[in-house]
């Protein structure tokens, strides 16, 4: 199968296209440059430069025909923050690319999709008491996203979503997304401070093992909810903290209420610069503070996901944010 992946110098991206190589398919990279310095790519991967925001019609067809797959492994998530209105900046990235991409490749004999997108819209379907949708605007652009998605799929045209959770792992040379996670733990001091609940999480090499499952085995349209660790948060900082060279720092588990007041504090610190973020943050303490768990057996068995060591990939992730924050080494930032 030749396959076309938008995104594919990421970390996902690359993943996916050393799964797919692996496994004999042919991967075609359509990408933001520049690649990050070091890090591997199967060496029968084709890459082409360029956003898909820029393409035309025409080219985005000339990189779709002759092939049988396409991954959208792009976009933005909730960790962005920008000028209102926030939920027209996430449809932006996340929505009206698929409103335009999909007629195309289906039109030029494409014949399997994989669309990454968040757990959130898992969550929103079996937690209707937290208002996902309603309350949060990255939240609705994901559930817009899989109805898009949803609407193009048909006979002869597979379209998988796959519902991401946490994801750890690095991609040498590429400034790891948890940056922001490390900084504000070392902010906590003497101790860490964080609300009751977990959440589910996968290995960036388990992504590349789904998407690669999504393309070989779904058939018409599905939701993939992806999980394969459950870890509560006093588990999963543990791991941080072992990684950042204090395995003794204390942690605290405080009330969601008490989470929620720490919250309205930086909400309102973004508004007065002008920046909306894609959760209402005090609405979402709640969803904090309770267990996003996913069993494997809903989306990681299906697409065939194999064991992974999660504590390394966390590991690793938290050493290489240290690096970044430090400049000790060369890195570009995760693109759109």
């Amino acid at each position: 199968m030749k396959v076309l992946i938008i995104g594919g110098s990421g970390l996902l991206g690359s993943e996916a296209a050393w799964a797919l190589s692996n496994k004999g398919h042919q991967v075609i990279g359509l990408s933001l440059p520049p690649l990050p310095r070091d890090a591997a790519f199967p060496s029968s991967m084709v890459h082409h430069f360029g956003s898909y925001l820029d393409l035309s019609d025409e080219e985005l067809t000339a990189l779709l025909v002759g092939c049988e797959g396409l991954v959208f492994a792009t976009g933005v998530d909730e960790r962005v923050k920008t000028v209102p209105p926030v939920l027209d900046f996430y449809r932006k990235y996340n929505n009206e690319p698929l409103k335009r991409i999909l007629p195309l490749a289906k039109a030029a004999g494409v014949r399997h999709v994989v669309v990454l997108g968040s757990y959130f819209s898992h969550f929103n379907r079996v937690w209707p008491r937290h208002n996902l949708e309603q309350n949060h605007p990255y939240i609705k652009s994901r559930v817009e996203q899989e109805a898009i998605a949803k609407s193009h799929a048909g006979p002869g045209f597979d379209v998988a979503v796959l519902e991401l959770p946490y994801i750890f792992g690095t991609q040498p040379g590429r400034k790891p997304v948890w940056v922001f996670l490390v900084v504000m733990l070392r902010g906590m001091r003497p101790f860490a401070f964080f609300p009751p609940g977990g959440t589910a999480m996968v290995t960036a090499k388990q992504v590349g093992q789904a998407i690669l499952g999504a393309l070989e085995r779904n058939t018409g349209y599905q939701a993939y909810p992806i999980g394969f660790y459950n870890l509560t948060w006093r588990e999963m900082l543990g791991i941080f903290h072992e990684a950042m060279g204090c395995p003794n720092k204390r942690i605290i588990t405080i009330p969601v209420w008490m989470f929620k007041t720490g919250t309205i504090f930086i909400q309102n610190r973004d508004k007065k610069k002008g920046l909306v973020g894609g959760l209402d943050l005090p609405k979402f303490a709640p969803v904090m503070g309770s267990e996003a768990f996913i069993d494997k057996s809903l989306g990681s068995v299906p697409l065939g996901i194999e064991e992974d060591d999660i504590k390394k990939a966390i590991t690793a992730s938290v050493k290489q944010s240290l690096q970044a924050m430090e400049g000790s080494a060369s890195m570009v930032e995760m693109q759109n």
